[in-house]
């Protein structure tokens, strides 16, 4: 353990944060974006996220980008917030908390959780800067998720 949490934890949050970067850039939902990319490449970017964060993530992002021939999307989350918008970083800790969680709860490998958490209901709750959701307590955010409902 390097710092206050696990080397993979912060790995993983890099990952996160690139996903929400690269989405936010293409205007793909996060579920595309992770789709797209592919598992191959999501576990690269984990696997060697202590390397790539020490580059420019404007060009990391640009080489898996075109490295998985993403396209445009319609979807811009962004223009559509009436509020203060959260930071790529700040989407991936949400996104590393709830995958951590599920991975926990589960006893799945992150990469597994990693999909599920993208691929599920909280996701576009999460991406929806006009409500309170995201900033939720990290609990309430998976005891959501396991429930499958939003109470």
């Amino acid at each position: 353990m390097t710092g206050r949490e696990p080397q993979k934890d912060n790995d993983l949050f890099f990952t996160c944060s690139l996903i929400e970067y690269i989405a936010r850039k293409t205007k793909n939902k996060r579920c595309y974006v992770v789709d797209t990319l592919g598992r191959a490449a999501i576990e690269k970017i984990y696997d060697l996220a202590d390397i790539y964060h020490s580059d420019n993530i404007d060009a990391v992002s640009d080489s898996f980008i075109e490295e998985a021939q993403l396209a445009d999307g319609s979807f811009d989350n962004i223009k559509a917030a009436q509020y203060a918008i959260p930071s790529y970083w700040d989407i991936g800790k949400v996104y590393k908390r709830l995958i951590l969680g599920i991975s926990k709860e589960k006893d799945i490998s992150v990469i597994d959780a990693l999909f599920e958490a993208y691929h599920s209901f909280v996701s576009d709750k999460i991406d929806d800067y006009n409500s309170s959701f995201y900033y939720d307590a990290p609990q309430n955010i998976l005891y959501t998720f396991l429930d499958g409902k939003l109470e």
